[in-house]
């Protein structure tokens, strides 16, 4: 009597550990494939510019930018600290006020019908045609790349925030409602835990734009920053250092990337195991 059950049991047993290992190499794989794209991508890039025989000065080879990464990392490292310094400041800055936002639009309806067209109207300006008004303003210093890289990151946490303080299950607002609970309590206690996943997908949004916005800032004017030591390195053709702090700005934008999803795995591990089972 007891032998069938077990059987099913060490058959359960079996099937989950089947789907365990498939998940891991489904994962695996998920890792490897962007990453031997781009391998292939630079192996293409090297061997074909060696074939043309191109000029250094137009296309240099993935082997000079690498050179060139290594040999200068000392001068390379100084102008990414100032561009990581505007992008962090600047992105802090920016999440604060994107949430400040979006809470004071989702709670009051005179307040949404006051700023949130603001809010969408200041993405209309290009933020290249506001870079040298904030310059006149606020001199070569910190404060005007800062601006630029708040004016670049708030909107999509404001947009996203907004969003899922609105996605909210209405039962759960009418339940807290018949027990007492004012407009405040039901946006503490229901509208803003369930906003967090869209709040962290602005915010992951955000910060891969702000090594833009920080760029865009250090083009118009600075003395430091990797902007400012592509435009240099373009005037006098040092095509390897313009490509190699391209290299490192992709890093840095693909690095706070990563890091605010690895907060948001920490931070909220049911919805990360809800995206993994999808």
């Amino acid at each position: 009597m007891t032998g069938i059950p077990r059987r099913r049991t060490l058959a359960e047993s079996s099937s989950a550990e089947h789907r365990s290992w498939s998940f891991s190499w489904r994962s695996l794989l998920s890792y490897l494939l962007p990453v031997l794209v781009v391998c292939a991508l630079i192996a293409a890039w090297e061997i074909g510019v060696r074939i043309d025989n191109t000029p250094r000065w137009f296309l240099p080879k993935p082997s000079d930018v690498a050179r060139e990464l290594f040999h200068s990392r000392q001068l390379l490292w100084g102008h990414t600290w100032t561009t990581l310094q505007e992008m962090l400041v600047g992105l802090a800055i920016a999440f604060v006020l994107g949430i400040v936002l979006a809470v004071a639009i989702v709670a009051s309806q005179v307040v949404e019908r006051a700023i949130y067209p603001l809010v969408i109207a200041s993405q209309a300006i290009p933020i290249i045609a506001l870079a040298p008004i904030l310059l006149v303003w606020f001199g070569y210093g910190l404060t005007p790349k800062v601006i630029v890289v708040v004016l670049t990151c708030f909107f999509p946490i404001v947009v996203a925030t907004v969003g899922g303080l609105r996605a909210v299950d209405g039962d759960a607002i009418a339940l807290l409602r018949s027990m007492g609970a004012n407009r405040w309590q039901v946006m503490r206690i229901v509208r803003i835990p369930s906003a967090l996943p869209s709040l962290l997908a602005g915010t992951r949004i955000a910060a891969a734009w702000s090594v833009i916005g920080a760029i865009v800032g250090e083009w118009v004017g600075a003395s430091s920053g990797l902007g400012y030591l592509m435009t240099r390195s373009a005037s006098q053709f040092q095509t390897p250092r313009l490509y190699a702090a391209v290299v490192i700005a992709a890093c840095l934008g693909i690095g706070l990337f990563c890091l605010v999803s690895l907060i948001e795995r920490f931070a909220m591990p049911w919805h990360a195991a809800a995206q993994r089972n999808r």
